[in-house]
């Protein structure tokens, strides 16, 4: 009875979708749909799917060169990404986008160090150099509590010595851990050191008090720098307290990450005039928490927020992929590997997509959501796979016409190509192990 629904489902859906074929007017639709959205979230469904990345970031050079949006917003680091901010925009020591990538050195770097996001900076580039407004490069996330520590005092140390000195004396607290964040956290969690959460609040409460007289000095760079220097000490005391609650539960944290995350989005657009924001992260933040089953737990997400926050402002794109490779490690820290993705299950939409025998389309979610069925399981792979406990680590119950505005489905995906390449990286895993694995 399952098998003949879906069936059905399936010929419903090849009667709608849009085939790609590598054409230039693809996306036209698409960014039609867009219409005057100003926030334009594109997801993955994995952090290491070649596919995922290339025609991301091909429709995000078309919102850039079509419709004006002038910055792009990722699941990275704010300073790693702000490096690489600051030579897309021409400026800064780094002699190439590898260069400037170079800064993402925390696992797993091929995330933002690969042949695709290259070939985008490097082109981002190019395009600011005759553009009236140029677009930037940002990063949303809050793992970089020391490197952002770095980035406050280092800002302060050139326009307010004092100021800077202050700062050591605030964030003295951290240094006992020797940048090991998940060392501070479970320290302060048990109690078994001071928490540094008032240092944290205190500075960015300091920086934003002194923010006027600071911006006046240079103009406009120094409203840029300044800019910088609060999202690093935001970014401090946000992470501050991540590290110190994740070992209280996954929801909590989760949340903390998300909303985070969502802060910036939104300091990141008012701090550029409302700017048309394009964002990278996986599906399982872009989409709507409120449609899965994570929002059954109680977790939401950037998507989820985005959508109560902008309404139809916002447009949301997930990817999905049946079968192919993946470029993921095993365990958190191990070197990255190029795996096989297994077959997408029969009752999951990966597996209803299959079907559809249509090897690479885009479906419209908000004009065809009826067509595909309800508390279906979808897969997530993010930098780990676990292919020998796939139902259990990779796969989760969503109503993906909910989740996403639109999805776009590549049958079969190739693994991302990192910049550092490894043995075990191009040996790839031995066929013997396919298709095995639930």
């Amino acid at each position: 009875m399952i098998r003949h629904a879906g069936a059905k489902a399936a010929e419903a859906l090849r009667a709608v979708v849009q085939p790609l074929t590598g054409a230039a007017t693809d996306y036209d639709a698409l960014l039609d749909r867009i219409g005057d959205a100003r926030l334009v979230l594109i997801g993955e469904a994995s952090h290491g799917t070649q596919e995922f990345y290339e025609e991301r970031a091909l429709i995000t050079r078309r919102l850039i060169v079509e419709k004006g949006f002038s910055a792009v917003a990722v699941e990275a680091d704010w300073p790693d990404a702000y490096r690489a901010n600051v030579y897309a925009r021409g400026a800064g020591t780094a002699r190439s986008a590898e260069e400037a990538l170079r800064g993402f050195q925390r696992f797993p770097t091929w995330m933002w160090r690969n042949t695709v996001v290259v070939e985008f900076i490097e082109w981002l580039r190019e395009h600011n150099r005759g553009a009236r407004q140029p677009t930037g490069f940002y990063g949303l996330d809050l793992y970089s509590l020391y490197r952002s520590i770095e980035g406050v005092i280092e800002y302060l140390g050139r326009v307010d010595p004092d100021g800077a000195a202050e700062a050591r004396v605030r964030y003295a607290c951290f240094e006992q851990f020797h940048e090991d964040c998940q060392a501070y956290g479970y320290s302060a969690y048990r109690g078994l050191s001071e928490s540094c959460e008032d240092g944290a609040v205190r500075q960015l409460l300091e920086l934003r008090e002194k923010s006027t007289e600071y911006a006046r000095r240079d103009g406009r760079v120094a409203e840029d720098d300044l800019f910088h220097a609060v999202q690093n000490a935001r970014l401090v005391k946000n992470a501050e307290e991540y590290y110190r609650t994740m070992f209280g539960g996954r929801v909590s944290s989760w949340n903390l990450r998300d909303r985070h995350m969502a802060d910036t989005l939104d300091e990141l657009a008012e701090y550029l005039q409302s700017a048309r924001v394009v964002v990278w992260e996986h599906n399982s933040h872009v989409g709507d928490a409120r449609a899965t089953e994570m929002g059954r737990r109680g977790e939401h997400t950037v998507g989820q927020l985005v959508r109560e926050r902008h309404g139809s402002e916002s447009h949301i794109v997930g990817f999905t992929t049946h079968r192919g490779e993946v470029t993921a490690a095993t365990d958190w820290g191990d070197a990255p590997q190029r795996k096989r993705v297994r077959p997408g299950r029969p009752d999951s939409y990966e597996g209803l997509f299959h079907d559809v025998a249509i090897p690479w389309f885009a479906l419209d979610l908000r004009k065809h959501g009826e067509l595909v069925e309800r508390e279906r399981l979808e897969r997530a792979i993010g930098v780990i796979y676990r292919p020998e406990t796939e139902r259990q680590s990779h796969y989760f119950k969503v109503d993906l016409a909910r989740q996403f505005d639109d999805v776009i489905h590549i049958d079969v995906t190739t693994a991302l190509q990192p910049l550092e390449r490894n043995p075990l990286w191009d040996r790839g895993e031995p066929p013997e192990t396919y298709p095995f694995g639930e």
